[in-house]
């Protein structure tokens, strides 16, 4: 399989706010909640959101990871660390996460997470990282099914309005595009997928975190639906498609995704690259210099992954 390029700075691709530019006022509440002076804070600068993240080191040498968003300046991350913030802490025990400390809701929205000693995956991924990754979603899938959050929403649900992307954007910008239309058709069938577990669905390697002992644990769950156990699994696989890897072999290995009908991978393979070649199109938002271009470089890796398993 041959790589797609990727221009992508890993783990450099957000723009935080320092420790030192949250305001005073907010800073003297976190270092109450957290029992200490902070000594010491390290961004956090994966992912694609302006949001403070740092491991903030106090005075007695422990760890904490801290999340904060205005809710006047930054209403909707701040409204997505909220929802972070109230499924983390509805999560069962068992489930491989870093668990929550405390939340604070006022102006601003702040998470205290447990700091877990960790790698993140190596990109390009490697196979070993791979593995681990796949372990940890099957692992979370188990404990996860059926849902333990009565309100989640479906993935189908969320899913639909991505789906409509084919007609609504992507056959309008690219008239001509060979196959568009069955690709289009196939997203369509969104509300094929459905199933009890409740589901990250923004599975990358930024969002994985690789533990000394040989485990992994899963963070930023942001985006929880329910829907098919398999999902976050496939969702994972494109950046490991995209890097060079044999992913189809994967699929065959792997106890979800063997178990998964192959017409609802490509159902929702469509999905995906419909959204991906729709919105990388988009301004760059100032917030998120690098979004783009992952969403493009997504674009092209489940464009021509689902390409190929049809035979187009």
């Amino acid at each position: 399989m041959t790589p797609v390029d990727d221009p992508l700075p890993h783990g450099r691709t957000a723009r935080r706010l320092p420790w030192a530019h949250l305001p005073p006022a907010l800073r003297e509440q976190v270092e109450q909640r957290l029992g200490g002076r902070v000594v010491g804070a390290e961004s956090q600068n994966a992912g694609f959101t302006p949001g403070f993240a740092s491991v903030l080191t106090l005075a007695d040498g422990s760890r904490h990871f801290v999340k904060a968003a205005s809710t006047k300046a930054q209403r909707p991350f701040a409204s997505s660390y909220r929802t972070e913030g109230e499924r983390l802490a509805a999560l069962p025990a068992g489930v491989p996460v870093p668990r929550l400390q405390w939340m604070l809701d006022a102006d601003w929205v702040v998470l205290a997470i447990e700091y877990v000693d960790h790698t993140r995956p190596a990109r390009p991924w490697q196979p070993a990282d791979l593995h681990r990754s796949l372990d940890l979603l099957e692992e979370a899938a188990d404990a996860l099914t059926p849902s333990p959050l009565p309100d989640v929403a479906e993935l189908a649900d969320d899913l639909e309005p991505m789906a409509r992307l084919w007609h609504g954007r992507v056959l309008r910008d690219t008239p001509g595009l060979p196959h568009g239309y069955d690709a289009a058709d196939l997203a369509a069938r969104v509300d094929e997928l459905v199933g009890d577990t409740l589901l990250h669905t923004d599975v990358r390697d930024d969002n994985v975190l690789l533990t000394p002992d040989g485990g992994a644990l899963l963070c930023d769950w942001n985006w929880a639906a329910r829907g098919p156990a398999w999902f976050d699994s496939l969702s994972l696989l494109v950046g490991a498609r995209g890097d060079g890897l044999d992913v189809e072999q994967l699929i065959r290995e792997r106890r979800l995704l063997r178990a998964a009908d192959p017409e609802l991978l490509d159902v929702a393979l469509a999905v995906l690259s419909g959204y991906f070649l729709a919105m990388s199109r988009d301004p760059i938002p100032s917030s998120s210099p690098w979004l783009r271009v992952a969403q493009g470089w997504q674009a092209e890796v489940t464009w021509g992954w689902l390409r190929e398993r049809r035979g187009w």
